[in-house]
């Protein structure tokens, strides 16, 4: 019986160890260009070229056949996706699956909408992976994914919000008095799926220290956390010192963007998934 593991590249993951994985990758797309998410992407070059050609750009999501390639010849699939609120990566993810069953009699597909991106994805895909090394039944691994999901969360600091305000993610006016009074904005990731800046912060040290008391407001007691930077590694183990200096034990760790993460995050910006309460 082989399990596997999907993600679209928005979880920042390429490798997993001890168990069968696959990333599907999204892309972002110049006038001048079209770079696809994969760990051969120089995500430093992409972040200078965009920030050089300032022109309008934007993402698009994997589609259904890249989805099926990506299940392989697995008996049993867990495809995790970006949020389907801003994305259409899920409405493929689905699509896909339906087709696959419908050529793999027998085959199991479970397609987990994060309502989420980054580094809350990872923390789905670490229980996953436990579960399968575990040899928990697809059922068991299904019902403890969606429970899991339930109870992690995405905040995030961010210098710059302009991506996200150009593809309709975020209001314009928000990431205007970012760029111009240089505000960094914290947020969240809502309910549904969509981003809620929450509060603006002159300075990073402020904003580090109010992404973690939102931490804490959301459930935070010392659970896992993992933390996705853009070329701003300072700032993410600073983080992750305040984290471990109120509890010494919590398991922390530090990761970087990769392409679809770094285009939206922007320089400097840090995303944060950790486990709270529902």
């Amino acid at each position: 019986m082989k399990t596997r593991i999907v993600t679209d590249s928005s979880s920042n993951l390429f490798d997993l160890p001890d168990v069968s994985y696959a990333c599907v990758p999204m892309k972002i797309i110049t006038r001048q260009a079209e770079y696809a998410d994969t760990p051969e992407l120089d995500v430093a070059a992409m972040v200078e070229a965009l920030r050089r050609e300032g022109g309008p750009s934007g993402s698009s999501c994997p589609n259904v056949h890249e989805w099926l390639t990506a299940f392989g010849d697995a008996d049993e699939v867990f495809a995790v996706t970006i949020t389907g609120t801003l994305s259409g990566s899920h409405s493929a993810a689905v699509q896909a699956a339906e087709e696959y069953r419908s050529v793999h009699p027998g085959a199991k597909v479970c397609v987990l909408d994060s309502l989420s991106a980054g580094p809350e994805l990872q923390l789905t895909v670490d229980q996953l992976r436990e579960g399968i090394l575990a040899g928990q039944p697809f059922e068991v691994l299904e019902k403890s994914a969606r429970e899991g999901m339930r109870r992690t969360h995405l905040s995030f600091a961010l210098q710059s919000m302009t991506n996200l305000a150009n593809n309709g993610r975020i209001s314009p006016a928000v990431a205007k008095i970012a760029s111009v009074l240089g505000i960094w904005v914290v947020g969240r990731a809502s309910a549904e799926g969509t981003l809620e800046p929450m509060h603006k912060c002159r300075g990073e040290k402020n904003a580090l220290r109010t992404l973690f008391s939102d931490m804490k407001a959301m459930g935070y007691a010392g659970g896992r956390v993992r933390i996705a930077h853009c070329m701003n590694e300072a700032g993410a183990q600073q983080l992750a010192a305040l984290i471990r200096e109120a509890h010494p034990q919590a398991d922390v760790r530090v990761d970087v963007c990769r392409g679809l993460c770094s285009y939206y995050a922007e320089k400097g910006g840090l995303m944060v998934g950790f486990d709270g309460g529902e």
